[in-house]
């Protein structure tokens, strides 16, 4: 994933660690050491003054990714192992947090923090002008980096077409969005992800016959309203331009907005139809991204 215009005079707040808990009791809770396997860690450690961590990788006892895992909870940066959860693989920056698009994630975290939400804005609409660009994934990926950064993260799913974070992060809640906006639900179909500390999900909900008129109404702007009380970033998927036009709505309730599209595969002349189009509405085209993940 490209970052079109970087901004390099802002870093991310960083996490200061709970000193309070050490790597060998945090491996022993986490269960990848025994009792009995960490009195030989203790020892060797002793014999070599080396680290804790180094001792147990030498014996054997545990991976170069426990000792991650370790740090990432000593540290209250936490993330998830392989396949736990139940959660899409597509969540990377949830189960591959040191990898080079979980990089480029915070790197595009930064640059939002400074042009958008450092301002006092709340809500960011993704949006992206060809279906296939992946503009549900980065939605999804950008809410996971945001709670980790100690954000309260609402990533709200308003793709009533093709939506996909109902899915990604196996909500057991069938009601959503749709359902809030036509006044047969509340925000109680709001999902707290435990797995996520900052992280809440409403996914779409039913999906309606008419997802543009919903999407157009007041009720959509008063829901804005009511959670934007709640949380800090608010992330909202869109469905792709070439399919409707919804997210031209979405889009000029959030005012605000990141454009997704695919290295080597959207056209200009689709990239600046969609520019026109939110300009258009009065939306504030915060930054673009060309996703090749």
């Amino acid at each position: 994933m490209n970052v079109i215009q970087p901004a390099t005079n802002l870093a991310t707040p960083e996490k200061q660690p709970k000193k309070e808990t050490n790597i060998g009791k945090l491996l022993l809770d986490l269960g990848k050491l025994s009792a009995d396997e960490a009195e030989r860690v203790l020892r060797l450690q002793k014999q070599e003054n080396i680290k804790f961590g180094e001792a147990a990788v030498k014996l054997g006892f545990i991976t170069e990714a426990d000792i991650r895992q370790a740090l990432a909870v000593q540290f209250d940066y936490p993330y998830l192992q392989t396949n736990e959860g139940g959660f899409s693989p597509d969540l990377v920056a949830a189960y591959q947090p040191f990898s080079t698009q979980v990089e480029s994630l915070r790197a595009l975290r930064t640059q939002l923090i400074l042009r958008w939400f450092s301002e006092g804005n709340k809500a960011l609409a993704v949006v992206s002008p060809k279906t296939g660009n992946g503009c549900s994934y980065i939605a999804a990926n950008l809410a996971i980096v945001f709670s980790q950064l100690g954000e309260n993260t609402l990533l709200i799913d308003a793709n009533l077409r093709q939506p996909v974070q109902h899915v990604n992060f196996n909500l057991s809640e069938t009601r959503g969005l749709s359902d809030v906006l036509i006044g047969r639900s509340g925000l109680e179909v709001i999902t707290h992800l435990g797995a996520f500390e900052n992280l809440s999900v409403l996914g779409a909900g039913t999906v309606p016959p008419n997802p543009q008129e919903l999407l157009a109404r007041s009720s959509f702007t008063d829901l804005l309203n009511q959670v934007m009380s709640d949380y800090d970033v608010i992330i909202v998927d869109t469905s792709a331009s070439d399919i409707s036009s919804d997210a031209q709505a979405v889009a000029g309730k959030c005012r605000g907005t990141l454009v997704v599209t695919r290295m080597n595969e959207t056209k200009f002349s689709d990239l600046t139809a969609l520019k026109d189009q939110l300009n258009g509405v009065g939306v504030r085209i915060i930054g673009a991204v060309a996703n090749q993940f």
